[in-house]
């Protein structure tokens, strides 16, 4: 019996570690190609912001609480993931993944992996780059999930960097609004996007936390009303105060039992 529960005690042990992600042979392999093959969130990505600019990376955060990136290519490969805020790194959910030569082919993410690599580890997801020669002017995209109103992710090549926002998202008013790291310049452009670009990003993540126009105004709403209900209860606990004050007078309670006031020279006559 001891043994039984030690038995069950172990699976249950192994159960919890394997959805954690903390066993290296759980989560890992190759993404599927269908993943990898998926239709980029918000239609085709914009290989001509990133290429005309010169950017390291064009980042495009959409309503969905998605995004598409576009990153210059360096090195032989890129990891990718998230931190857990705990030291270690989650695998980012990466698909739609897409490869652009200079000569502006681009292949899909079955084709990419095909020539050269696309891995999930528990850590990360490895892109090994076609060994087809020079990788300069070669481009990386894929789709993966953000947050709603706060786009956090590693800054997995340096240099220059742009932020795309929904439509009708701004991100200047503090507490609501923040960009990290400092020095960024904004822009809307004429579909009233918020554009956010660095000339040379050095940190270790972008963050971008933004909002609706309308989240303040409901913002603003939510605190008249809260105002008005705490004034209403500290008026009304005023006046319970006062009413019992005055119904203890009524009663004698509040009568005040101070002797008379006995001077320097001792008591009156009638009390020597």
């Amino acid at each position: 019996m001891a043994r039984r529960r030690r038995l069950l005690a172990l699976a249950a042990l192994v159960g919890m570690l394997a959805l954690s992600g903390c066993l290296g042979f759980f989560g890992g392999g190759s993404v599927s190609d269908e993943r990898l093959d998926q239709s980029p969130a918000g239609g085709e990505y914009d290989w001509n912001a990133s290429v005309e600019s010169d950017l390291n990376a064009h980042i495009t955060i959409h309503d969905n609480a998605t995004f598409s990136a576009v990153y210059a290519v360096n090195g032989s490969e890129v990891e990718l993931f998230r931190r857990d805020g705990l030291g270690g790194t989650n695998p980012l959910d990466v698909r739609a993944v897409r490869y652009r030569y200079p000569n502006g082919t681009v292949i899909t993410g079955s084709e990419l992996a095909d020539r050269g690599a696309v891995e999930r580890t528990r850590d990360v997801v490895r892109i090994d780059f076609p060994g087809e020669g020079d990788v300069e002017g070669d481009r990386i995209a894929f789709t993966a999930g953000s947050t709603p109103k706060r786009f956090v992710l590693p800054t997995y090549v340096k240099g220059s960097y742009e932020v795309v926002l929904p439509p009708n998202r701004s991100a200047s008013l503090p507490v609501f609004g923040d960009v990290t790291p400092g020095g960024a310049t904004t822009d809307v452009d004429d579909q009233n996007r918020l554009h956010v670009r660095w000339d040379d990003v050095q940190t270790d993540s972008v963050i971008v936390q933004f909002y609706l126009s309308q989240d303040i105004q409901i913002f603003g709403a939510v605190f008249a009303v809260l105002a008005v209900v705490g004034g209403g209860g500290l008026l009304y606990y005023r006046r319970q105060i006062d009413a019992l004050r005055e119904r203890r007078e009524e009663l004698g309670l509040d009568v005040d039992t101070e002797d008379d006031d006995i001077g320097d020279d001792g008591p009156p006559p009638g009390m020597r």
